[in-house]
């Protein structure tokens, strides 16, 4: 009931915010120029009215080309590989270049889209060839293809991983650090020739344990009963996936603005003020990033309530207890991959110290093949992009691959 009632309000919404688009659009030409800010003070709200409805639809990556050192613009080649019905496994490469150092980096299935990781992937161009697991929304998935589970979900990691080929360097954001690491555990333990030459973990939960946030503390208040019956929805029919139970993306996005209203009502503001007095860069900086933002996925609810079960309530992998096709995970048998490990200061998804705990459980890594990032001054988004993430932690990330080779 929920997500038919969310979709024909959606409906209704599209046609409300496209109005809004042809009103800020004339608002904004007319008001170009105009010596009173009225004019723009229309396009303004118009524009507000626009952006404020969720998408449903990845956007598109637009990664056409980078800058060099130098400050010449090199053309980006973007190509779709193989992947399944659930992702593609998507290259990025500089036209300029032969074949260079691959990097997968692994996105998060939470409730965005990969492109959230636009201004990630493009500093990582900068030296590497770089791989994208490109999640597909949930409700766009016919049932017959079954359903994603945790297993499923490491099966996808692995097969990229093999995919992208020998001496892979694994770069895994948020929410996939755990799959990532149970990948390269499972591979390690296999003694698989692909196995990732170096391993990155980006502010993901690996022990929630440790200094757990608001969004721990929610996991573990409830049980796991109360998730599936508040928090999951069927696919509506008229789209792909009907007939699918998933976790809505509109349901996570509504919950963790709520966690931070102030902050979003004040962005708004800041925006409205920038197109009234003229400063379009920078409001424009501000409607892409809700833009992005606002673009939302759903998650299949076995992958959903089992990712609360094992990893927030009862912690499987730092407890030992984490399984893939009925064996134990085990981080220990990891022996050849280099691993890093960043956090952010200021994080309140990921707290300090719930990443790093991988460190404790590889401990068939030498010293000298672990290490820590800690960025003062950063939150959960800071650790992977802004103006930090390009001069303080990518020349990290940079330096820790090149130095695994």
């Amino acid at each position: 009931m929920l997500y038919d009632a969310y979709f024909a309000y959606d409906r209704f919404g599209s046609q409300f915010r496209k109005m809004a688009s042809g009103l800020e659009r004339y608002f904004r030409i007319w008001g170009a120029d105009a010596p009173m800010a009225t004019w723009r003070r229309f396009g303004a709200m118009f524009e507000l009215g626009e952006i404020s409805g969720f998408s449903h639809t990845r956007p598109d990556f637009n990664i056409k080309h980078i800058r060099s050192p130098k400050g010449d613009l090199v053309d980006i080649r973007e190509t779709v590989l193989s992947g399944s019905p659930f992702g593609n496994l998507v290259k990025f490469s500089r036209v300029d270049t032969d074949e260079r150092i691959h990097v997968l980096l692994v996105a998060p299935m939470s409730g965005h889209f990969a492109t959230l990781l636009r201004a990630t992937i493009t500093t990582l161009l900068q030296d590497f060839d770089v791989y994208v697991t490109d999640w597909r929304n949930a409700r766009d998935i016919p049932l017959s293809e079954g359903v994603m589970t945790l297993d499923r979900y490491t099966e996808h990691i692995m097969d990229f991983i093999r995919q992208v080929g020998a001496r892979t360097h694994v770069v895994a954001v948020c929410q996939p650090v755990v799959g990532a690491l149970a990948a390269t555990a499972i591979m390690a333990k296999a003694n698989d020739p692909l196995q990732p030459a170096s391993l990155t973990l980006m502010a993901g939960p690996i022990d929630t344990r440790i200094s757990p946030t608001a969004v721990n503390e929610l996991a573990m208040s409830k049980p796991i009963e109360w998730f599936e019956k508040n928090l999951i929805s069927t696919v509506p029919s008229g789209l792909a996936g009907a007939g699918r139970r998933v976790y809505p993306g509109f349901v996570q996005l509504a919950a963790f603005m709520s966690m931070n209203s102030e902050r979003h009502a004040k962005s708004f503001a800041e925006m409205y003020r920038c197109r009234v007095e003229g400063e379009a860069a920078k409001a424009e900086q501000i409607r892409l990033f809700y833009e992005e933002y606002f673009a939302v996925m759903d998650l299949d609810a076995s992958y959903y309530l089992e990712t609360i079960e094992t990893i927030f309530q009862k912690y499987a992998l730092p407890t030992g207890t984490l399984t893939y096709k009925g064996d134990v995970v085990e981080p220990a048998a990891i022996r050849k991959t280099f691993l890093l490990t960043i956090e952010g200061e200021r994080d309140d998804i990921c707290a300090m110290g719930q990443t790093m705990a991988a460190h404790d459980l590889c401990t068939g890594l030498r010293p000298y093949m672990k290490s820590h990032h800690l960025q003062p001054g950063v939150g959960h988004y800071g650790v992977f992009n802004g103006k930090r993430w390009d001069k303080q932690i990518y020349p990290v990330v940079r330096d820790h691959i090149q130095s695994s080779r």
